[in-house]
């Protein structure tokens, strides 16, 4: 059967649908809304001609007001945008539900990366043996943040729900009620979510997602290659941050991480028991039926009618339903078996945790709290520590921490960061208790930067009473300088008898987390994403050396500014030199929608990364590794490419550029998250300080892009210019890894649109600067262009490109509005006397305008 091409699949299943869906939109009548449906294409193509005519964004909104409205005040101006930004933010999430339900088709579910390709793929070439023997060991884990790049409030998140199955079905009556619905329903959080608004917003996902598409695949894979033998191996495991995540958060209390824990619990239950009401209406026989009645009726009780007491064990639900298959298949003909073993997967998979709730603290904090209990117990005369403990070597001191035990008490503290910290590991205990093991076993230290740092969080455990400790201590290697000394650091852990034992306890594993989006902060593009694939070489050849197996955790963000991009090609295209036995990945705010935001989607990228891992280690063993002169010309372009990176991060007008001309302040004015958008609260915006969040994201929101392109263009120039072109261009089409990291950059440089910020140049302070950042994209774009044999941005995903157009489209006049919001507030501040009161009303348009336009960056992933 001939299926056609996948652009053709979109533009009639998403682009043709969008305009007639839209179409009907903006005829709908809404509050007070005149005219805003008529006026906002004639201002789009208003905005579309203006940037071809190189005006302002100033000049295009007055040029409008001119045409449209003639006489209007500004207060009359003022409206008109924010009932603009209104409809944007609805037709943004129209078009997100047609993607969603245009998932299927516009991409091909059985083809290539889906299970029943690699299944195929094993029959033909006779590796079965070696695919099973993979997945008994393989895992994925995709780890839930909260990082606010995507905040809707539950109702539109149920709107656009609804909006998804309504535009499956073509019912034009349901879609026309929810666009009504949604016309009037608001997108704005009044309050800042707590960390707890943040787990149960995503609780939903694990709820009505993962929860079904995690269970199809491990049972899709246990019938057609296990030929019905059960899989031992949890093939999905899910992590989750909101409630565990304290880095920077101070809104995450000991009292939020249990309240998270208690919510995983109740929500996993309450997806056994719906599943249990089911089977009861089936198993209606003799013998199974009691059975049946029994586990409904204790899963009922621990769901509705429980303070947190559980009437019914891990253990005993588990063999409940083993016995019910076994009289099913003795007795009964196997009737109604496929339900009872699709629950039995589940259960293996999710036990009554969910998901595990990892901890995450930073090392500054760590260093602090350390010195405060050692400093303790020098105090109350105990021998615990020496006099001298801080004067020690390191090697003395990972000699005395070695050997430590104790029964801290919290309450003995006055900091409340000390308090707080003992009182997390105590959690972790409690929730392990109530959840089960998996319900809190990783302890992550960010900004991990010495041996030192994950041997004193260690000693803080055994300091609590922790004899055999079943938590991984996790470093963060997140700079430049800690990925490349990160194996030494390792090394030192590694030769440690206590530690050694440790790991022994925890079957010779060690996990070990490396950060994109500080890195890409820190040390730009190319050498960020490079030091990384070092660091895992390095570490691989360390944790072997060892005999320990190392499992790499990636901080992979949305946008490949944060580490993303197209992740199943990253994970594929590791060497055999990288331990690849896991893949572990951060997945946050709008990723987290568009990636596993539908039971399509979900499925389509979880078995895109399982055939991922397979790829790399049953079919491609050997096929990705770098030659020594490969790595000799990654070093080089990576070197080349820091030294411009660093130079323009230390140019005088770099702070002062991201301060006064992007929305970098408005960050901490978004109710989107809980996490304040700097980790200090010094008045002053000190780099090092500032999250990698709104860092990232203030670049997206001028259109520039900074962090995902800037530097590679003059790393490839300098190859040109050296006539040594075709060493680059070799690496090009013989590395997997290098066409990945490059074809990225370009999704980075296909979002950027000078036109809108080129009214900087001519800005006597800033226009420099601007300059700087213009001729490195144009030089960038040019060879991307050329490296890669293209005439346009992403020609070779013309389906992706596509989506990112018409998105791009829908955010102009957002992005013009901002833009003019930012230009007025500027002259309001230049004036002597300045209306305070207009200022504050024009900073409420540049902060509702990035909802939108972070919203809309959904594809980014």
């Amino acid at each position: 059967m001939y299926t056609h091409p996948k652009i053709e699949r979109f533009n009639e299943e998403v682009l043709s649908k969008y305009h007639i869906y839209n179409s009907v939109f903006i005829t709908l009548p809404f509050d007070s809304i005149d005219n805003t449906g008529v006026l906002l294409p004639l201002f789009t193509d208003g905005c579309e001609s203006g940037f071809k005519k190189q005006e302002t964004p100033k000049e295009i909104v007055n040029f409008f007001a001119q045409k449209y409205m003639q006489g209007a005040t500004e207060k009359e101006k003022i409206d008109l945008m924010f009932r603009f930004i209104q409809y944007i933010e609805r037709q943004i999430v129209l078009f997100d539900a047609i993607e969603d339900a245009a998932f299927s088709i516009v991409n091909n579910m059985e083809g290539r990366g889906s299970l029943r390709d690699i299944k195929e793929k094993a029959g033909a070439k006779d590796r079965e043996v070696e695919l099973i023997d993979f997945l008994e060991n393989f895992n994925v884990r995709p780890v839930l943040t909260a990082h606010p790049t995507q905040f809707y409030p539950g109702p539109v998140l149920g709107i656009i729900n609804d909006l998804t199955d309504a535009i499956r079905k073509n019912n034009l009556l349901n879609i026309k009620q929810l666009l009504a619905q949604l016309g009037k329903t608001p997108f704005i959080q009044t309050e800042k979510p707590n960390p707890f608004d943040e787990a149960v917003s995503l609780i939903w996902y694990l709820e009505n997602v993962f929860y079904e598409t995690s269970g199809e695949i491990v049972h899709y894979l246990q019938k057609n290659l296990f030929r019905g033998g059960s899989i031992q191996n949890q093939l999905i495991k899910l992590g989750f941050w909101p409630g565990g995540d304290r880095d920077g958060n101070p809104f995450v209390t000991t009292e939020i991480t249990l309240k998270v824990a208690d919510r995983l619990r109740t929500s996993i239950l309450k997806c056994y028991y719906l599943e249990m009401r089911n089977l009861k209406r089936k198993l209606t026989f003799f013998e199974v039926d009691v059975l049946v009645a029994e586990l409904e009726n204790k899963l009922y009780r621990s769901v509705y009618y429980s303070k947190g007491e559980i009437y019914i064990t891990l253990n005993e639900f588990k063999s409940q339903l083993n016995k019910i298959k076994t009289i099913l298949i003795e007795r009964h003909q196997s009737l109604y078996l496929d339900e009872v073993e699709a629950l039995l997967i589940k259960v293996n998979l999710f036990g009554f945790h969910f998901a595990s709730l990892d901890i995450r603290q930073n090392s500054k904090i760590h260093d602090a709290v350390f010195e405060d209990v050692v400093s303790f117990y020098l105090n109350s005369n105990s021998n615990v520590f020496p006099k001298n403990y801080f004067e020690l070597s390191e090697n003395e001191k990972f000699e005395i921490l070695s050997n430590l035990k104790g029964n801290l008490d919290p309450n003995v503290f006055e900091n409340e960061i000390t308090k707080s910290t003992i009182e997390s590991i105590q959690a972790i205990k409690q929730i392990q208790e109530n959840n089960g093991e998996f319900g809190a076993n990783r302890y992550i230290i960010s900004n991990n930067e010495s041996a030192l740092n994950v041997m004193e969080t260690f000693a803080l455990f055994k300091l609590n009473n922790w004899e055999n400790l079943s938590v991984d201590i996790i470093p963060l290697f997140e700079s430049v300088d800690d990925l490349q000394s990160a194996h030494l650091i390792m090394e030192k852990l590694y030769s440690n008898p206590a530690y050694a034992d440790h790991l022994t306890n925890r079957n010779k594993k060690q996990t070990i987390m490396l950060g994109f989006s500080d890195g890409t902060k820190d040390g730009g593009y190319l050498m960020a994403n490079w030091s990384i694939y070092k660091a895992k070489e390095e570490l691989t050849a360390m944790s072997r050396k060892y005999g320990i197996k190392a499992i790499f955790f990636d901080g992979r963000g949305g946008p490949p500014a944060r580490g993303g991009g197209k992740t199943h090609k990253f994970y594929a295209s590791l060497g055999p030199k990288i331990e690849n036995n896991e893949i572990q990945v951060t997945v946050q705010g709008q990723t987290i929608s568009s990636n596993f935001g539908t039971l399509d989607s979900c499925r389509y990228n979880l078995e895109n990364l399982l055939s991922a891992g397979a790829t790399n280690q049953v079919f491609n063993k050997v096929k990705n590794e770098l030659s020594e002169k490969e790595k000799g010309i990654l070093d080089q372009l990576a070197e080349l490419g820091y030294q411009k990176y660093l130079n323009f991060k230390n140019h005088p007008k770099f702070i002062p550029y991201l301060e006064q001309m992007s929305t970098l302040k408005y960050y901490a004015k978004t109710n989107i998250g809980s996490r304040p958008s700097k980790r200090s609260k010094s008045a002053t915006l000190d780099f090092a300080d500032l999250r990698a969040i709104p860092f990232v994201g203030s670049w997206s929101q001028l259109k520039q892009n900074v962090p995902g392109f800037f530097g590679v263009g003059s790393a490839l120039k300098h190859f040109e210019d050296n006539n040594q072109w075709d060493k680059v261009q070799d690496l090009y089409n013989n590395s997997l890894f290098f066409r990945t990291l490059l074809e990225n950059s370009m999704m980075s440089l296909a979002k950027s649109f000078f036109p809108l910020t080129a009214y900087m140049k001519k800005d006597p302070e800033f226009g420099p600067f601007w300059q700087i950042i213009y001729d490195e994209f144009l030089e960038t774009k040019r060879l991307l262009l050329k490296i890669a044999g293209h005439k346009e941005l992403m020609e070779n995903y013309p389906d992706g490109k596509a989506s990112i157009d018409i998105r791009e489209r829908i955010v102009l006049p957002l992005l013009t509005i901002q833009q003019y919001a930012l230009l007025k507030i500027s002259e309001l501040n230049k004036e002597g006397n300045p209306d305070l009161d207009l200022i504050k009303t024009y900073e409420k348009i540049v902060t509702r305008s990035l909802f939108g336009n972070t919203n809309a960056s959904r594809n980014s992933a």
